[in-house]
């Protein structure tokens, strides 16, 4: 029973026997195993291949076999894949669209000190994740993407003078996805969207804004008081011309038997005397 339980490893040695004055080779035991430690431990070798040998791969990702520090070309989709233990190491790449954010300066057209805020959204093509990894390796962002979305700001800013960057924004930003397509696509980036988040300029050019704006609006409402006085200057004319109308219709229309009915109606019975007593006028040839 203990033979098949234990597992014993034995080796020669040589010793010197007493009896029979001579040296010989005895069988002495160095180790006594119980097999089932033995078994316990093969089997547990045995299930960290097999465990070792599969590996998860999630949706949005991919996987890059790596063989003796040698990139495979085969790469593995999302699912359970197979690789060989201890031979090859699996990279996972995100394919799923990522943000990028980052802060630039450059000139514009006008030679205006541009400060900008960016949010660029980018995924990497599935089907040259391999060749990404290859080339770049796993910091494509700081090696390729950034230095690129720098210059394909300045090239692009350097054509709009820092007015027309805020006034045609969009166009803007339509322009810096081209120039930055350009430069990513042959590493298998794919830019999804271009956002400028934020402008900035210099001290001086915003001071000058402030300045050019608190001029337009002074002519603004020089503009707006001449106006005005237009318009009073015109309702003055206006005023004048429907007096002068109406003083010369009733001109016409006072006639002298009008003019005696008004004066009698507001004569109080006494006549305007001259310093020598004598009426002023003849009051009966009013009245008749």
């Amino acid at each position: 029973m203990n033979k098949l339980l234990n597992f014993k490893i034995t080796k020669k040695v040589k010793e010197y026997d007493k009896w029979n004055n001579q040296e010989v080779e005895v069988e002495k035991e160095v180790y006594n195993i119980p097999k089932i430690v033995i078994c316990g431990v093969l089997t547990i070798i045995i299930l960290i291949f097999i465990f070792g040998s599969l590996r998860t791969i999630k949706s949005g990702q991919v996987g890059i076999r790596v063989r003796f520090g040698k990139v495979v070309k085969t790469q593995m989709n999302a699912g359970v894949n197979f690789k060989i233990p201890v031979i090859e190491k699996i990279v996972k790449m995100n394919i799923q669209v990522q943000k990028a954010e980052i802060e630039t300066e450059s000139s514009s057209k006008d030679l205006q000190l541009v400060n900008m805020k960016l949010a660029v959204n980018y995924k990497i093509d599935g089907t040259k994740a391999t060749k990404l990894y290859k080339n770049v390796g796993t910091k494509y962002e700081d090696i390729i993407l950034q230095p690129a979305i720098q210059e394909s700001v300045k090239a692009v800013t350097s054509k709009y003078t820092a007015e027309e960057l805020i006034t045609k924004r969009n166009e803007v930003s339509n322009e810096c996805i081209k120039e930055l397509e350009n430069k990513v696509k042959k590493y298998g980036l794919i830019i999804d969207n271009f956002n400028i988040t934020n402008f900035s300029f210099s001290e001086e050019y915003n001071k000058a804004i402030e300045e050019k704006q608190i001029a337009e609006q002074k002519v603004l409402t020089a503009k707006q008081e001449l106006e005005k006085a237009k318009v009073d200057a015109e309702k003055k004319i206006v005023q004048a011309e429907a007096e002068k109308q109406a003083n010369d219709l009733k001109q016409l229309s006072l006639t002298d038997n009008i003019i005696k009915e008004k004066f009698i109606e507001k004569w109080n019975g006494e006549l305007p005397k001259a310093s020598g007593g004598t009426s002023i006028f003849n009051i009966n040839e009013l009245l008749k």
